[in-house]
């Protein structure tokens, strides 16, 4: 499916009503297309009618006219420059995009980083260091799922290995 025909769809989504519908199309749109300037500002404008100026700072970072109290509010949820790289989820070079606004943002946030990391920093690497909090970044319930399953099976087989010893012990005495 195109960005146009997606966003087709978000434009009726929007109309119907179904807010949280056109957020979840925009935000697989932003993780597909993230030098898509356009997805990017409407997925701003969808945070803005939830009343979220974090997000709505985050996905109008780039943006030549961007609100400054958003943005204010999106720096102050990620101090940390290298933390704010990663919740601005852009992948690349900075050379990708255009306008010239948007790379010296870009490329003004990554010398940020650097510098507050004491040595270079670049986009491909940035996406490890999770922003806090961030429900993108967090487990889901199918990892913490897993991550139960395979600690209980670890305890099972450590127990066995060890009654496993224990007999073998007493088997020689």
């Amino acid at each position: 499916m195109s960005v146009e025909s997606t966003l087709l769809k978000v434009d009726a989504d929007l109309r119907a009503g179904r807010i949280p519908v056109a957020r979840q199309r925009l935000r697989g749109l932003a993780s597909s297309y993230p030098a898509d300037l356009t997805v990017r500002r409407r997925l701003a404008e969808v945070y803005r009618l939830y009343g979220e100026p974090v997000e709505a700072g985050r996905w109008a970072y780039l943006e030549e006219d961007r609100d400054p109290e958003e943005t204010a509010a999106f720096e102050a949820r990620y101090p940390d420059p290298r933390v704010r790289m990663g919740a601005v989820r852009w992948y690349g070079s900075e050379r990708l995009v255009e306008p010239e606004t948007a790379r010296a943002r870009l490329a003004g946030l990554r010398e940020a980083a650097s510098a507050h990391a004491g040595r270079p920093v670049c986009w491909h690497t940035i996406e490890k260091l999770a922003p806090p909090g961030d429900q993108e970044a967090s487990l889901g319930d199918s990892e913490w799922l897993f991550l139960t399953v395979f600690a209980v099976v670890v305890l099972a087989v450590l127990g066995f290995a060890v009654l496993g010893v224990v007999t073998m012990v007493r088997w020689l005495l």
